[in-house]
């Protein structure tokens, strides 16, 4: 039973009731007559690979039942539960629209604004001319002191924050959770000392600031389900303990959809991907303190590595329209729970809001089919993977895996739960290609 227990574990990501099979299992094959028969292709590898691991081919049927329905009581075990960041209204997404283009009219006139931007690194400037101006709307849009427009992205940008602010073996204050991979590298990569604490729990987070820190990183999405905290207020609470430490926001997925920025409630400095709000690939931005907005303009003096005035141009440009799609984007997040949770598609048991990492939906069936359904759902247009997400090349609804994170912590949930993002489809394009991929994998099932 040791291999068996193995693949439950490994395979099917049975954690709490692995020993209760196994038992179950034992029980079959000294009492066959006792279990009921299953005939379909839910789990029929797996009920093959242990049919043969226990030499019993003519039990697969009853195998196969036992596996569905243990997975069902240990999926139903695992809290399905989260608390999404509090999203904006569609009204505060225009009027900000208004607002950043009211910026943009204070610093280009009309034939500026026509214009692509410049190319090269301005005397007394480092950048073009363009850069600099677009660096001051952003800034002027997040009350911030300065921005900076870097590359390589949101990884890029966070790695030229961690190189401007932390010195090598600083104490790094991070969430107890699993973090994004590159900036976990990006810490190792210069010998940063982690501690780790409950950001949910602010005690934690006081004893460890307390104790001294050198620099405060917070993720703005969610890292696990289980998350809770308002990074407004962890940063208020922070800043009460300690005016002078670092504080550095990631902000991917969350920016335009919250109410706030970091930098604008007392954190240093705010960072997010502008490839994640329209943009172009490859640029990041920073805003915040000047002071560190300095040192990483020192950092960035090379010429090849300049956001160039065309693409600068072409992210504030972005940066207009984003506002109100993403306030369509939400109106179907919104529309599409409500609907699932009111039974309208067969075989869904639950569906919860999100900010894992975008703005999702979170569904979980009542049968362990969801990447069958997945498969299905990209053969009726789903995107079957991100690009950006939520770039510009993301048109079409996407149903996706479970995150990596999600999945340390609930691995059963691989079988159970698909991630929907609408992108920029209707709730009534999700529901059909949701309903249709169910019906589609279940056509040879009797479930």
């Amino acid at each position: 039973m040791k291999q068996v227990k193995e693949i439950l574990i490994q395979k099917l990501g049975m954690n709490l009731c692995a020993d209760e099979l196994c038992a179950q299992l034992s029980d079959l094959i000294e009492n066959p007559d006792s279990f009921e028969e299953y005939t379909g292709l839910i789990l029929n590898d797996e009920a093959d690979e242990i049919c043969e691991l226990l030499n019993v081919p003519h039990l697969k049927g009853k195998i196969q039942r036992l596996l569905i329905e243990t997975l069902n009581h240990e999926v139903q075990s695992n809290p399905f539960e989260s608390t999404p960041l509090k999203s904006i209204s569609m009204e505060q997404s225009i009027s900000n629209q208004y607002r950043f283009v009211d910026i943009m009219h204070r610093h280009f006139d009309g034939y500026e604004a026509l214009e692509a931007g410049d190319y090269g690194c301005v005397l007394g400037l480092g950048r073009p001319r363009r850069t600099a101006e677009v660096e001051k709307v952003i800034a002027e849009y997040f009350h911030a002191e300065d921005c900076i427009l870097v590359r390589g992205a949101g990884t890029g940008a966070i790695r030229a924050i961690l190189f401007g602010a932390v010195k090598r073996g600083s104490k790094v204050l991070i969430h107890d959770a699993s973090m994004y991979v590159t900036t976990q590298i990006s810490l190792e990569g210069l010998g940063a000392e982690l501690i780790r604490a409950d950001f949910n729990d602010f005690e934690t987070v006081r004893k460890a600031v307390v104790s001294g820190v050198d620099l405060v990183y917070i993720q703005r999405t969610r890292q696990q389900m289980s998350d809770s905290y308002d990074t407004i207020e962890l940063i208020e609470n922070i800043r009460k303990l300690n005016s002078e430490v670092c504080i550095v926001v990631d902000e991917n997925y969350a920016v335009f959809k919250v109410d706030q920025l970091g930098c604008e409630a007392g954190a240093d400095l705010s960072t997010f991907s502008c490839f994640k709000v329209m943009g172009i690939p490859g640029v990041g931005c920073v805003v915040g303190k000047k002071k560190y907005i300095d040192r990483l303009r020192e950092h960035n003096y090379s010429g090849g590595g300049q956001v160039q005035g065309p693409e600068a141009t072409e992210i504030m440009r972005s940066l207009v329209n984003v506002h109100v799609l993403l306030g369509v984007q939400n109106i179907a997040v919104e529309e599409i729970c409500r609907r699932l949770n009111e039974n309208e598609v067969n075989h869904v048991r639950k569906a919860v809001k999100a900010n894992i990492e975008e703005r999702i939906l979170l569904v979980q069936l009542d049968l362990p089919i969801a990447k069958q359904v997945m498969e299905e759902a990209s053969k009726l247009g789903a995107l079957p993977y991100p690009v950006g997400s939520e770039s510009r090349f993301e048109m079409h609804t996407m149903f996706y895996r479970v995150s990596r994170t999600m999945m340390e912590k609930h691995p059963i949930f691989a079988n159970y739960v698909i991630r929907i993002n609408p992108m920029r489809a209707g709730a009534d394009t999700v529901l059909r290609i949701l309903d249709e991929s169910i019906k589609n994998v279940l056509k040879n099932e009797k479930c």
